[in-house]
C-alpha cells in the first residue's frame, strides 16, 4: 500500500489561484475574503485542528491580481509561514474590541476607494465565521465598497478535484474499506454498541486513518429506526441490523460511506431492503456521467427505492459531494441541476424506509470519469452480510 504524500506542491496551489482569479476577473470583482476552514485551507495550505476553538477568527484575501493575503491570530502565523503564503499580517488574539477589524480594514480599503466590489460566501452551505458586530464595523469601516457572493465561484472549483486530491480520498477510502472488512471480528452478538463504535475507530485509526472525526449508525431488531444518535450501551442481539458510517480522514480529506450487517439470521424484510438499495446504487453509478444532473442520479436511485420503499419521510437528497468537508456541493437531490464534470468525487446514497419505521442507509464513494465513475469504497456485497 503507497501512502500518498501530504500536502500538495505550490503548483497545486497556484493552479487554483489563477482558475479562481480568472473566475474573479469575469465576475468584476477584485477578491473574495474568505473566513471559514475549508476555504482557506484550499487556497493555502493551512491545515489545524485550532477551527475547533471559535475564539478566534482568520482571514484570507484572494486577490484578482497577485498572491493572497492571510489575516490571522499571531498564534498561527509559524504555521502559516510553512504554507505558500508570503504576506501574512497578524495581531494577538483574542482581542475582542479589534480582532483583526483594522488590519482587514488596511488591507480593503485601497479597493474601498477605487469603488471595487469584492466576494463573500453568502449561499447554501456557507457561513460567515466571525462576529456579526465585526462585521458590520467592517463594512461600516469601508463605504463605497461593493460585497457580492462569491459562492459560485469558489463551489465551481472545489466541486473539481485535482488528480492528488482524488489521491488523498481514494487512500482514505481504502483504509476504511479494510476497517469495514474487520467489523465482523469485534461487532459479536453481545458487545455493546458503543464499544463496537470503539473499536471501530481504533481499528481505523490502525489502518491508517489520520481521525474518525464522524461516525455514526444504530442497531435493532430488524432494523434501525435512525442513523444520527450517539451509540448506546445496548449489547448486539441476534436478530438485529447493524449500519455503521464513516467520515474517515487522511490528510485532511474525507471518505464517506456505510455498511450493512445482520446480527445472526437476516429477515426476509432487511434482506429485501439491502437488495433493493444496492440495486439503486447501481443505478446512480449508471447515470454518473459528464453531462448528467445530480438531479439525474437522484431520479435514477429513487425510481428503483420506489418498488420497496414504505415510510411517508423523505431525507431530502440521495447523495452528495465530497472532498475536504464530509458533505460539499453538489446534493443528488430533486433540485438540483448542477452538471457533473470529470473528477467530481461523489457519494452515492439511497435510502428507503421499510416496515414500523425501520429504515436503511447504503453508502458508495465514487469519483466521475469520461466514462463509468471509479468506485473508491470497495463495493459492498450484493446480499446483507451476516455476522454469526
Amino acid at each position: 500500500m503507497t501512502v500518498p504524500a501530504r500536502g500538495f506542491p505550490v503548483a497545486e496551489y497556484a493552479g487554483r489561484l489563477a482558475r479562481a482569479q480568472a473566475l474573479m476577473a469575469g465576475a468584476g470583482l477584485a477578491g473574495i475574503l474568505l473566513t471559514t476552514e475549508a476555504e482557506i485551507r484550499y487556497f493555502s495550505g493551512f491545515q489545524t485542528l485550532f477551527w475547533q476553538s471559535p475564539t478566534r477568527p482568520w482571514f484570507l484575501f484572494v486577490p484578482t491580481e497577485g498572491k493572497p493575503v492571510a489575516v490571522i491570530p499571531e498564534i498561527g502565523a509559524d504555521l502559516m509561514r510553512r504554507t505558500w503564503i508570503e504576506d501574512i499580517r497578524t495581531w494577538p488574539a483574542p482581542q475582542p474590541g479589534d480582532d483583526g477589524i483594522s488590519l482587514l480594514i488596511d488591507l480593503l480599503a485601497p479597493h474601498a476607494r477605487r469603488g471595487a466590489r469584492i466576494g463573500l460566501l453568502k449561499g447554501h452551505e456557507t457561513h460567515l465565521r466571525m462576529p456579526l458586530a465585526d462585521y458590520e464595523r467592517l463594512i461600516a469601516g469601508l463605504p463605497g465598497l461593493g460585497i457580492v457572493d462569491a459562492t459560485g465561484i469558489v463551489r465551481a472549483l472545489r466541486m473539481v478535484k485535482s488528480p492528488a486530491e482524488i489521491e488523498k480520498i481514494a487512500h482514505i477510502c481504502g483504509v476504511a474499506s479494510r476497517t469495514f472488512a474487520r467489523v465482523p471480528e469485534f461487532a459479536t452478538e453481545g458487545r455493546p454498541l458503543d464499544e463496537v463504535f470503539r473499536a471501530f475507530r481504533r481499528t481505523c485509526l490502525d489502518e491508517g486513518a489520520d481521525d474518525v472525526p464522524y461516525l455514526v449508525g444504530g442497531a435493532d431488531q430488524g432494523g434501525y429506526h435512525d442513523v444520527i444518535s450517539p451509540p448506546v450501551a445496548r449489547p448486539l442481539r441476534a436478530g438485529d441490523v447493524l449500519m455503521l458510517d464513516t467520515g474517515s480522514v487522511f490528510d485532511g480529506y474525507f471518505c464517506d460511506f456505510d455498511r450493512n450487517w445482520a446480527i445472526g439470521p437476516a429477515s426476509d424484510a432487511a434482506r429485501r431492503a439491502h437488495e433493493v438499495l444496492y440495486r439503486a446504487t447501481e443505478a446512480g453509478m449508471a447515470a454518473a456521467r459528464p453531462g448528467a444532473t445530480s438531479r439525474d442520479l437522484f431520479a435514477a436511485m429513487r425510481a428503483v427505492i420506489a418498488e420497496y420503499d414504505t415510510g411517508p419521510g423523505d431525507v431530502g437528497r440521495l447523495g452528495h459531494g465530497l472532498g475536504m468537508q464530509l458533505t460539499e456541493w453538489p446534493s443528488h437531490a430533486a433540485f438540483d441541476e448542477t452538471v457533473l464534470e470529470e473528477n467530481m468525487v461523489l457519494t452515492l446514497e439511497p435510502s428507503l424506509s421499510y416496515g414500523d419505521g425501520r429504515i436503511m442507509v447504503h453508502e458508495e464513494n465514487i469519483v466521475v470519469t469520461s466514462g463509468a465513475p471509479r468506485l473508491l469504497s470497495a463495493r459492498a456485497s450484493a446480499e446483507l452480510p451476516v455476522i454469526r
